[in-house]
């Protein structure tokens, strides 16, 4: 990938998607979660644990290539995304939730994304590039997740009417933006597509289904409201690949291990929409009643 285009406007493109996250954040979300714990306990538990678990089970099923491997396992230990807001509301999830399941878990990415990426380093490649221990990384994982958010919320702290104002219009420059990078990464890679799709489509495929099947029964199996399981499964099941790409290309320096992230930031669209569109129609079935497993607070 051309230089200019992953080491500065795709920082910078997702640095406009963080703050756009953080002009619709305050305290008070972080908060929330304690309205949700089994809905927040449990989509974090397959976010954190048991999501790098299974992508590990599937590159090893699938005899991936070493850095490929290690693209999965980074996509695997990135936070949800923007998009999962989105989706959510589209399809009948809990969006308070969403945003309160997205805060926290860019605050925990800080930590257990590097460890992640750290272990499977080691493991698939040697332990090059490590980003896990090394103490400058982190702070490097911590000012492209945290700054921009803490921003946003330091705007809408301080001028709550400007960054209501602002929210819509910077989510908007965000797609946009993200849009325009994601064209030219393709424009310039377009005689490389077919190759990353036959060598990552398959595993992004069946790791992408798993996170949002995974995320929606998990928290069903537990009784949890079903609104509240749409919001898990899209937050388990959409992750921050701009997040990835940033990382893989910029902190370990490698497009190679970018290509599961970026095969998987343009397939997530089309099966997360597929998915919402299979559980919608119980979702909006139920909005009538009262989940039995919440009664008539199911649907705050």
């Amino acid at each position: 990938m051309d230089s200019v285009l992953t080491q500065v406007l795709l920082p910078v493109a997702l640095g406009i998607v963080m703050l756009g996250l953080g002009l619709g954040l305050d305290v008070a979300d972080f908060k929330r979660v304690v309205q949700f714990p089994k809905a927040v306990l449990i989509a974090l538990t397959c976010q954190v644990l048991l999501l790098p678990a299974v992508c590990f089970a599937l590159v090893l099923a699938l005899d991936l290539p070493p850095a490929l491997a290690v693209g999965m396992m980074l996509l695997a230990a990135s936070p949800g995304g923007t998009m999962a807001n989105v989706y959510s509301h589209l399809f009948g999830g809990n969006v308070a939730l969403n945003v309160s399941l997205t805060a926290v878990n860019s605050v925990l990415a800080v930590f257990t994304l590097p460890i992640v990426v750290n272990l499977s380093l080691e493991h698939f490649l040697g332990g090059t590039g490590q980003i896990g221990l090394q103490f400058d990384k982190v702070l490097q994982v911590f000012a492209i997740v945290l700054v921009p958010v803490a921003l946003g919320m330091l705007v809408r702290y301080r001028w709550r009417e400007f960054a209501e104002r602002m929210h819509r219009p910077v989510r908007i420059l965000s797609v946009v933006v993200l849009v325009l990078v994601i064209a030219g990464a393709i424009t310039n890679e377009r005689e490389n597509i077919g190759e990353y799709f036959k060598a990552a489509g398959a595993a992004v495929l069946i790791f992408n289904l798993i996170s949002l099947a995974v995320g929606y029964l998990a928290p069903r199996l537990a009784r949890v409201g079903r609104a509240e399981s749409v919001s898990a499964a899209m937050e388990v099941g959409i992750h921050n690949g701009t997040l990835a790409i940033v990382i893989a290309t910029t902190l370990l320096d490698s497009t190679e291990i970018a290509v599961p992230a970026a095969v998987y930031s343009l397939v997530m669209l089309f099966t997360a929409a597929g998915f919402g569109y299979v559980i919608r129609p119980r979702t909006a079935a139920t909005r009538a009643a009262p989940d039995p497993a919440h009664g008539p607070a199911g649907r705050r």
